[in-house]
C-alpha cells in the first residue's frame, strides 16, 4: 500500500490544525475521510502519528519528524507537475488562492483577470479566508498564494507589499455626540463589535489602540467576518474597526460617524512558500499581481513561526 498525496496532505494539516474537525474544514472534505487518509498513512508506515489529548490532536515524536518531509515532498509534487506543464511549451494548472474577503482592497478581481489573459490555461480556485488563515493555508499547502493583512512574521514565505489599508473607529449615526468628542476611556467603554479571532489583523489592531493606553473594550458582540461587523453597526449594536473605503460610503449615506482620535493602518501582503519562488505558477501569479499593483516589492520578513 502507497501513501498518496491526498492522505499526506490531510497529514500535514491534522497536524497544523491539531484538529480533525477543523483540517477536513479547511481541506473540503468530510471528517470520516480526513480520518480515513490519516489512519491510512499510519498503517502504511506502521507508526502512530497523533495523540489526542483533551480535544486536540498532538504529534508524536515519530509525527513531528515526519511533518516536515510531508511539507517538502508535497512541495516538490507541486514543483514538479508545474515544471513538466511548462515544458509543453504553455503553461497550464491550477492554482488555489487565499484572499481577504474584501476585493476592492486586493484588487484580486484585477490581478486573476491578468493572469487569465496572459495564461488561458491556468485555472484559479479563490477562496475568501481571514488573514490568519491565508497563512495557514500556505502552511499547510493548501493554498498556492495568500493575500493577508498583517506583518510578515514567517521566515518560510516571501512576501510582496501591495499598499497599507487605513482604519477608522465608527459607531452608528445616533451616537454622533458620544462619539465624535469622545477621549479614549469613552470611547472604550461604549459598546463595542470586535473579531470573534483574537490573532485577527483587527484585533492587532485594536490592541495597538487600547491596550497599550491600559483600556479594556466593552465588547458587546463578535464578528468572524467583517461584512457581519458592518450589519450589526449599522443596526446600531456598537462601534468597530472599519476600514476607511467602507467608512467613506457610510458618512455619504449618514448611517454612522468617526471618531476623531482613533485611527490605525495595517500593511496588505501578498505572499507564498519561498521554495516555490521559481515555481512557473507562482511567477505567472506574480506577473499578473505586479501588473494590478506596480509598486509591488518584497519585504523581508522579521521572524519565523
Amino acid at each position: 500500500m502507497m501513501i498518496d498525496l491526498v492522505q499526506l496532505r490531510t497529514f500535514v494539516a491534522v497536524a497544523e490544525e491539531q484538529h480533525l474537525t477543523r483540517a477536513a474544514e479547511r481541506l473540503h472534505v468530510s471528517q470520516s475521510a480526513a480520518s480515513a487518509h490519516v489512519r491510512a498513512v499510519e498503517e502504511c508506515l506502521d507508526t502512530q502519528m497523533f495523540v489526542r489529548t483533551n480535544r486536540n490532536l498532538e504529534l508524536t515524536r515519530a509525527g513531528q519528524l515526519l511533518l516536515a518531509k510531508a511539507k517538502a515532498l508535497l512541495n516538490e509534487a507541486t514543483l514538479f507537475t508545474s515544471f513538466a506543464r511548462e515544458i509543453h511549451g504553455k503553461l497550464e494548472g491550477h492554482l488555489i488562492v487565499g484572499s481577504t474577503s474584501d476585493p476592492t482592497s486586493s484588487r484580486i478581481g484585477e490581478v486573476i483577470a491578468a493572469l487569465r489573459c496572459a495564461h488561458p490555461l491556468i485555472t484559479v480556485d479563490l477562496r475568501a479566508r481571514p488573514s490568519t488563515g491565508a497563512q495557514e493555508g500556505l502552511k499547510t499547502g493548501e493554498f498556492d498564494i495568500g493575500l493577508m493583512l498583517g506583518r510578515p512574521t514567517n521566515a518560510a514565505f516571501t512576501y510582496y507589499q501591495l499598499t497599507t489599508i487605513p482604519f477608522r473607529v465608527a459607531g452608528p449615526a445616533a451616537w454622533k455626540e458620544q462619539i465624535e468628542g469622545a477621549s479614549w476611556a469613552e470611547l472604550a467603554a461604549l459598546p463595542w463589535i470586535c473579531p470573534t479571532d483574537s490573532s485577527l489583523a483587527y484585533s492587532t489592531m485594536l490592541k495597538q489602540l487600547f491596550d497599550e493606553r491600559g483600556l479594556e473594550l466593552n465588547t458587546v458582540a463578535r464578528f468572524d467576518n467583517a461584512m457581519l461587523g458592518r450589519a450589526m453597526l449599522e443596526a446600531g449594536v456598537g462601534l468597530m474597526l472599519m476600514r476607511e473605503e467602507h467608512v467613506k460610503h457610510g458618512l455619504e449615506k449618514g448611517f454612522l460617524v468617526t471618531s476623531s482620535i482613533a485611527y490605525a493602518e495595517f500593511p496588505l501582503f501578498l505572499a507564498h512558500a519561498t521554495s516555490r519562488l521559481n515555481d512557473p505558477l507562482v511567477c505567472a501569479f506574480l506577473s499578473a499581481a505586479v501588473q494590478a499593483w506596480p509598486e509591488m516589492a518584497v519585504t523581508p520578513s522579521h521572524g519565523a513561526s
